[in-house]
């Protein structure tokens, strides 16, 4: 049987759940909590602006130092900051801030972004959004490390090994080469688009080449970090899963519908397949994600529910289900503090 080497264990939500914008905060801090106290190692949360349906939060940092004042444990990660939108001092200053805040806590996620049009709201040309990546991430780094910015300032509050924890999110194998090339972590997407010469390549086969490029250009010594998103919905009851995926994945139909690849006759069949989701009790979603073999060169495997995007007591539940039964099968133990009284 192969052996997986997952070492962490991640939660990830982009504030979706189906009320207003604060109780969408205050629903994702109690799944964090959750999360935290069923020995997950980690919570991300995504940064969008403009679009309520796309995600719930254009403020990563503040809404990270609210988490850090009501856990103790658990890594905290942007995953991801939209780079070229952002000044990289003010996100260098922010992050350093709300490091110090949750005790050295945070973990710095970073991608180009792909909602073109923000770009215009924020005065800047979409087609330039990799070089600003660059640029922009130089200059953090630059700041992180303790260099000497443009002008002759310094960064103040300083918080360094920050420089160490950064992570890139990419959809190519040129991103993932960069990403490795710099001794980044990477951050692979919970699902992706199909080249229409391959229309029905597993995500394996699409992310497997990013992996091979990235740890290529790891510099030697370097221990390398992989991310892993996957849609994961773990419930008791299989039909009870299966009938919250055909209500929450059925506001994905039109973007099913766009490419043309209806298959089996059943919508939610469809969607579940086209968007790589993870779905039922907890042996068939051990099952579904063994046969993954992305995640059998993963250092962090990190779950979320989008886009099925159940009531907010089945997150709750399914967080629960999948450390307790899920992950445990794929070689992940929760970490055990010096000191800890375990109880059988």
């Amino acid at each position: 049987m192969t052996t997986f080497p997952i070492k962490r264990l991640g939660f990830f939500t982009r504030l979706l759940d189906q009320v207003d914008a604060a109780e969408r905060y205050r629903l994702a801090t109690q799944q964090i909590v959750q999360a935290e106290k069923c020995g997950f190692d980690s919570a991300w949360i995504a940064q969008h602006h403009f679009h309520e349906g796309e995600g719930g939060l254009p403020a990563p940092f503040v809404f990270l130092s609210h988490v850090a004042a009501h856990t103790s444990r658990i890594r905290l990660g942007t995953g991801i900051v939209t780079l070229p939108l952002e000044l990289p001092i003010r996100v260098a200053e922010d992050a350093a801030v709300t490091d110090l805040m949750s005790g050295g806590r945070l973990e710095v996620g970073v991608g180009p972004g792909g909602n073109l049009s923000a770009f215009t709201a924020f005065g800047l040309e979409s087609d330039q959004r990799h070089a600003l990546f660059d640029n922009n991430l130089a200059l953090l780094k630059t700041a992180w490390s303790g260099g000497t910015l443009p002008g002759g300032d310094k960064l103040y509050p300083s918080s360094p090994t920050l420089v160490d924890r950064i992570w890139q999110a990419t959809f190519t194998v040129s991103g993932a080469r960069r990403a490795g090339l710099a001794g980044d972590g990477l951050m692979l997407s919970r699902t992706q688009p199909r080249a229409p010469e391959a229309p029905q390549a597993s995500l394996a086969d699409i992310q497997n080449p990013m992996l091979d490029a990235y740890l290529e250009a790891l510099p030697k010594g370097v221990e390398p970090r992989i991310l892993a998103s996957r849609t994961i919905f773990v419930a008791d009851d299989r039909n009870e899963a299966m009938r919250l995926a055909e209500a929450g994945l059925s506001r994905m139909r039109h973007r099913l519908a766009a490419t043309g690849n209806f298959s089996s006759g059943s919508l939610v069949g469809d969607l579940i397949r086209a968007m790589d989701v993870h779905i039922g009790t907890p042996d068939e979603v051990i099952a579904s994600l063994k046969a993954d073999t992305t995640l059998q060169r993963s250092t962090d495997l990190t779950m979320q529910v989008h886009s099925i995007d159940p009531p907010h007591p089945y997150i709750l539940r399914s967080i629960e289900l999948f450390a307790g039964k899920v992950a445990p099968a794929l070689g992940w133990a929760p970490e055990v503090k010096a000191g800890t009284r375990q109880v059988a």
